[in-house]
């Protein structure tokens, strides 16, 4: 069976994280996409680091299944390239340095006005107009601009989120916004300019402290590894000394998690954790009881008492030990994929569709497709010059 975006072509103008993450996912389904470098050194994200034999942990896991095509694109022979390639795109994407798109009229508007058909995003930090405009913006800075900094960490410190938590979720949105136009595109013929920041998409996803502060006059208090607003939620010692996590969502589960792995009914009903805010009140008190019980069992005994309580509930593992899960091997998902540097373990995408396999083709060199790209554009005479 093809799979579900073969013969989608994806022209791309990115860097770092964001762009990247969400053309990749258009290659794992099928979509050819072909990445535009600077020529030799490419995207800066592939010296982000060496962890992958050499090549950026970063640029391993978002640029598989791509082509490189290394091109200057402010020379005559680079924008000839382009004139020749884009009328060919489905979908153009772009995350240039605010402002350096439309300067060179690859902006999203200006490309669907040439070519109506075309799916055209433009990724940014703060996104169009407004103060911060043409604002540079990198994973952090934004993390700090949405007050995701001020929910996250501890009560004393306030803590990054260990991943590119901007990036991805922009990467995420860009990817859907292109999945919806080219349905609209399927049914009404017509193209789609779009824009995806990633101060819009942190604003996304921080609407639920937003709401809450705005609603109760008082900022989401930062609580480590427990739940801000729902207890029992966290880490909790065993009587191994081992910590596992559980959480408690609703009125039955508090109910059996008192009878079933405590043991003892009557907690359930004290006056002090009868509902979730009583016992936010208590959290205290509520916490050194738990421990207290669990004390008399180990963390497998308890994670196990917690499975038959149907408690959600889990260990906390290292990267290391997250790379050994049993889940991702019982089901088989991890890939090698070839790159310039040999074979890497890669994870499938979390999207599963019974009978097809996603694309897990090499990551590229800088400008390893040029010359078939070019011969494909009849241009093979620019060889040379546009990667030179």
């Amino acid at each position: 069976m093809p799979l579900p975006l073969s013969g989608v072509t994806v022209v791309t103008l990115e860097q770092a994280i964001a762009a990247p993450i969400a053309s990749r996912h258009l290659a794992d389904w099928g979509a050819r996409v072909i990445k535009i470098e600077r020529p030799g050194r490419g995207d800066f994200c592939r010296d982000y680091d060496t962890a992958m034999n050499g090549m950026s942990s970063q640029f391993v896991w978002t640029n598989r299944s791509k082509e490189s095509l290394a091109l200057d694109i402010k020379s005559p022979e680079g924008k000839q390239v382009l004139d020749a390639l884009l009328p060919k795109a489905d979908v153009f994407l772009q995350n240039l340095a605010p402002g350096a798109a439309a300067k060179l009229g690859l902006d999203a508007r200006t490309l669907v006005k040439r070519f109506p058909a075309l799916i055209a995003c433009d990724v940014s930090g703060y996104g169009s107009g407004g103060p911060y405009g043409k604002k540079k913006a990198y994973d952090l800075l934004v993390q700090c601009e949405s007050g995701f900094l001020a929910i996250n960490g501890t009560e004393e410190q306030p803590a990054k989120c260990g991943l590119a938590i901007a990036d991805t979720a922009t990467g995420m949105y860009a990817l859907n916004g292109i999945l919806m136009a080219l349905y609209h595109r399927e049914r009404t013929g017509q193209g789609t300019a779009f824009e995806v920041s990633l101060f819009d998409s942190m604003a996304e996803w921080m609407s639920y402290p937003a709401f809450y502060t705005s609603g109760t006059g008082a900022p989401l208090k930062r609580t480590g590894m427990r739940h801000a607003t729902i207890a029992p939620y966290g880490p909790f010692r065993a009587g191994d000394g081992r910590s596992i996590f559980f959480g408690i969502q609703n009125a039955r589960e508090w109910e059996s998690f008192c009878q079933t792995v405590l043991e003892d009914p009557s907690v359930g009903t004290d006056a002090r954790f009868a509902t979730n805010p009583q016992r936010l009140v208590n959290r205290d008190a509520l916490e050194q009881l738990i421990e207290e019980r669990f004390a008399r069992w180990s963390s497998d005994e308890l994670l196990a008492r917690l499975d038959q309580a149907a408690i959600a509930n889990a260990r906390m593992n290292t990267v290391e030990e997250f790379t050994r899960h049993p889940q991702l091997h019982a089901r088989k998902r991890t890939r090698e994929v070839d790159s310039p540097h040999g074979p890497q373990t890669m994870f499938l995408p979390a999207i599963t569709i019974d009978g097809l396999e996603p694309a897990m083709h090499p990551v590229p060199a800088v400008g390893q497709h040029n010359d078939a790209i070019l011969g494909e554009l009849g241009l093979q005479h620019l060889r040379q010059r546009s990667a030179a």
